[in-house]
């Protein structure tokens, strides 16, 4: 390989999200965060993308429940991160 030439992704490499908004809640316990998540993602239009990074310890089990109850897509969750999809209807 020619040094001009790239380097091949990584294994296992995951392309980049395109993020509409995020927002670090820090070490907020998750019913709060939860709260807060909802009122931000409100103003985002339908298939938008949010970036949460909650370090609760409750949270790799709560944003992907929240996801679920709420029509959400969890793109991508590697705790303290998690990459949200605004529901199509929003």
């Amino acid at each position: 390989m020619a040094d001009s030439d790239p380097a091949p992704p990584a294994r296992g490499a995951i392309e980049e999200i395109d993020v509409a908004d995020e927002w670090d809640a820090g070490d907020m316990g998750c019913g709060e965060v939860i709260i807060l998540l909802r009122m931000r993602m409100q103003k985002l239009g339908p298939g938008a993308v949010f970036k949460l990074t909650a370090r609760d310890l409750g949270a790799p089990e709560d944003i992907p429940a929240w996801c679920r109850l709420t029509g959400r897509r969890l793109l991508r969750a590697t705790h303290p991160h998690y990459w949200i999809e605004q529901k199509q209807g929003a």
